[in-house]
């Protein structure tokens, strides 16, 4: 009978931080309202590849920025008003105004 060998899956070679950098930086840069989650998602796990902390210190600044552009993407307009720029406000229907 065969000797059965345990195949152990090889780990993928560890890529340099300033590589993983750039690629944060490039998402950075390239990302726009319609991919801002898919790409601070992709950030996040680039950011948690790093292996030293001093590396991904290096990292923050884009990190920072991506997550304000999230921020930014995700908010609507405030209620009450038009979603188009300069509307005035919505009245809504069927209630009286407050006086």
């Amino acid at each position: 009978m065969a000797r059965k060998i345990p195949l152990i899956p090889a780990a993928p070679p560890q890529r340099p931080a300033d590589d993983i950098i750039a690629e944060i930086r490039e998402l950075y840069f390239k990302t726009t309202k319609g991919t801002i989650l898919r790409d601070f998602d992709r950030a996040i796990d680039l950011l948690k590849s790093i292996p030293s902390i001093e590396d991904r210190q290096r990292a923050t600044v884009y990190m920072d920025g991506l997550a304000e552009m999230r921020k930014e993407f995700a908010t609507s307009p405030s209620r009450g008003t038009s979603a188009r720029p300069g509307g005035r406000p919505r009245r809504r229907s069927g209630r009286p105004k407050a006086s």
